[in-house]
């Protein structure tokens, strides 16, 4: 059954066939565990599968089960399902530090389009964001947890990927908290988007760029 209706379908071909590179998702799910089955699992892959299906070759999908692909999971950090990886550049193989881990549905979907537009197209942050981050020499690790009803949500989690995009020390992640239900519990998230940055700062809400680089810039200066 198609998980997209027709004009969906339209108005998101004609924005995948016009990207300039292709982009390749990675999506990891769970198959075979039982005990604690990944409901959403086939969603999130017929989804993107239904994408990659209408864009003319330009997005990629490469499927991995969790337990059964471990290598693959360990070089990615993917340590739950689903879980999706953007890989664009002019290989369609650069690891920019983009995740997701949910069924990306509502907003959700709306974000990972346009994280595939700016893999494909390229972007931009603000020059001292961008300065800020340069100097980076260990790791970064956002968690932006969302819900596909979130409509503030996309704001937080583009900006998380823009950094990654930005630096290869950074990881962002889009994290579902209504799939992963004991992260929202660990992060004491209440509302969305909370953002945890290392597990050691937390800041509320879609912040602007430069707010959030006010909460960064002390972790930068520990780390960089």
């Amino acid at each position: 059954m198609a998980r997209l209706n027709a004009a969906l379908q339209k108005s998101l071909r004609d924005v995948l066939v016009a990207l300039p590179r292709s982009v390749t998702l990675l999506v990891f799910v769970r198959t075979g565990d039982r005990d604690a089955p990944c409901e959403t699992c086939q969603d999130a892959r017929q989804l993107l599968e239904e994408l990659a299906s209408i864009s003319e070759g330009r997005v990629r999908v490469e499927l991995y089960d969790l337990d059964a692909h471990p290598a693959e999971a360990t070089l990615y950090g993917i340590d739950k399902a689903p879980g999706v990886v953007v890989l664009g550049d002019e290989s369609g193989r650069r690891d920019f530090g983009i995740r997701f881990f949910g069924s990306l549905a509502g907003y959700e979907l709306a974000t990972l389009i346009e994280d595939i537009r700016m893999v494909s197209f390229g972007t931009d942050l603000a020059r001292g964001t961008a300065e800020a981050l340069a100097p980076l020499r260990s790791p970064l690790h956002l968690q932006v947890f969302v819900t596909p009803t979130c409509p503030y949500c996309p704001r937080a989690v583009l900006l998380a990927h823009r950094m990654a995009m930005a630096s290869d020390w950074v990881t962002a992640d889009a994290v579902d908290a209504t799939e992963f239900p004991e992260l929202a519990q660990r992060y004491q998230v209440a509302g969305v988007p909370r953002t945890v940055i290392n597990e050691t700062v937390y800041v509320e809400g879609a912040v602007p760029e430069a707010m959030l680089m006010a909460q960064l810039i002390p972790l930068l200066q520990a780390t960089g």
